[in-house]
């Protein structure tokens, strides 16, 4: 049963999201402050956070900020404000989602569980495509004998890429591959995740470069310039 912990100051709508994501099939934790949340993270891990921006101590995004400094735990953030500012750093700071409010907490459960399937390992533990050796079960990806230190959306990112060689992704398409609908305003940070790519890539071989850029469309992989 996956076990999903609230940060929410607010307890109604705790409530709410506790009721829902129970009658889903999941088991709750609800704390009220981003620091009580950093402290249970680490003490018993959650599967997924769901992080409200407005807490009474540190904002959502230092409480995710502090999150990534030792977990990968998938992080959706609740938030009244829906300016493109906000959802963009938010996802570039390492959440998985962004919901405003009002949500529908049917909408919230169904984000949830998208979000848990995409994070579930493979059948197939180990792959090899071309120069890179993709291990899903790890989330590791190894590139000319060297193993990229990925964030999770790098690792989504570039395992899409390099799965279809050759194919043009576009942005909105990358986006769908981070779990992200192609219609909500995120499609630059796929820009900044494709550059530090590029950047690591580069640490191991200076002089190739397997990401090809195709401007107005996309991204693509290209093994000969691997």
């Amino acid at each position: 049963m996956p076990h999903i912990l609230i940060v929410e100051d607010e307890s109604a709508i705790a409530d709410t999201l506790i009721y829902a994501l129970q009658a889903d099939g999941h088991s709750t934790e609800w704390v009220s402050l981003g620091s009580a949340a950093v402290e249970r993270q680490r003490l018993q891990p959650a599967d997924l956070v769901i992080l409200d921006i407005g807490l009474p101590d540190i904002s959502g995004f230092e409480t995710c900020r502090q999150l990534r400094r030792f977990s990968e735990v998938p992080v959706m953030f609740l938030s009244a404000r829906d300016a493109e500012i906000d959802r963009v750093l938010g996802l570039e700071i390492g959440a998985d989602d962004y919901v405003v409010k009002p949500f529908s907490p049917r909408e919230v459960a169904a984000r949830v569980r998208a979000i848990l399937k995409r994070m579930a390992p493979r059948a197939e533990p180990v792959s090899a495509v071309a120069v890179f050796q993709l291990d899903t079960l790890r989330m590791q990806i190894v590139y000319r004998g060297a193993t990229l230190a990925l964030t999770r959306h790098e690792f989504r990112l570039l395992q899409c890429l390099i799965e279809q060689p050759q194919r043009v992704f576009s942005r909105e398409q990358l986006l769908d591959a981070l779990g992200v609908a192609g219609d909500s305003g995120y499609e630059r940070t796929i820009d900044s995740h494709i550059k530090s790519l590029r950047a690591k890539l580069r640490l191991v071989a200076a002089d190739a470069e397997p990401i090809q850029t195709h401007r107005g469309l996309g991204y693509s992989y290209s093994p000969e310039h691997a």
